[in-house]
């Protein structure tokens, strides 16, 4: 009986360590299998997150195209716009002497009012066209300014002193007698008159005949009354005076200015 119990005894050892090694087996795989399921876990959650981030990319970039879109039409535009300005760049420098050509010929047919100080303007412009220390900006203000100036000429009506100028006619040649200096009067471009100071003389400039010709005493008291509404002097009123420039109806052309 002894011998059965001694044999017996062995066996339950390599049985109990069999189970501990079963045990520590499975506890290893369950482990394994936790680390797993970890692993998949974080794995499946970073493919959400990055589901996520492709989602919110791709609605970011469809938001995104017509601002490119309209960015690219942009630049294509600028660039466009930059080949014009170089092409007109070279252009320039031609164009704006002939601006200031067409400025002379203008002073130059026009009424000699003022005549000295209107072709000097323009020999300014010319000989600034010339110089390298100003830039075409500036030389191209100065000449929409000079071209403004001239412009209000045939809006405003003005008033001045000074020498008698133009043709010498007969009646300047009145005025002279009485007085070196004179009284300007002009209408826009219709009308320019002049009136000694004692108001004994005065004329009008004819266009057609390029000289003055005289005003009657009516017409010298209306000429004093428009360098009076000139200076604010006196309210506007139409003035009754002959034209420099005679329209084709042979009326006045400045009749009824103030």
């Amino acid at each position: 009986m002894s011998l059965g119990v001694a044999s017996t005894a062995p066996a339950q050892d390599s049985l109990s360590q069999a189970s501990i090694q079963a045990q520590q087996t499975q506890a290893e795989l369950q482990s394994r299998i936790d680390n797993a399921d970890d692993a998949t876990r974080e794995a499946l959650q970073r493919l959400r997150q990055a589901s996520q981030q492709a989602d919110r990319l791709e609605s970011y970039n469809a938001e995104l195209a017509p601002i490119v879109d309209n960015q690219a039409k942009r630049i294509a535009s600028e660039q466009q716009a930059l080949t014009q300005i170089s092409v007109t760049r070279e252009a320039l420098p031609g164009e704006m002497r002939e601006m200031v050509e067409q400025l002379r010929a203008m002073v130059e047919a026009d009424m000699p009012f003022l005549r000295d100080e209107r072709l000097a303007r323009v020999d300014d412009l010319e000989q600034m066209l010339s110089r390298d220390d100003a830039s075409q900006a500036d030389k191209l203000q100065r000449i929409f300014s000079a071209w403004r100036t001239e412009l209000a000429y045939g809006r405003e009506m003005d008033q001045w002193s000074g020498p008698l100028e133009g043709a010498q006619s007969d009646a300047a040649s009145q005025g002279s007698l009485l007085a070196r200096e004179v009284d300007y009067l002009r209408v826009g471009r219709t009308g320019w008159y002049y009136v000694t100071p004692n108001d004994q003389a005065g004329g009008v400039w004819s266009v057609a005949n390029g000289e003055w010709e005289a005003l009657d005493g009516d017409q010298i008291d209306e000429v004093r009354r428009g360098i009076r509404i000139a200076q604010d002097q006196s309210a506007p009123a139409l003035l009754h005076l002959p034209a420099s420039l005679v329209v084709e109806d042979g009326q006045s052309a400045a009749e009824g200015q103030s």
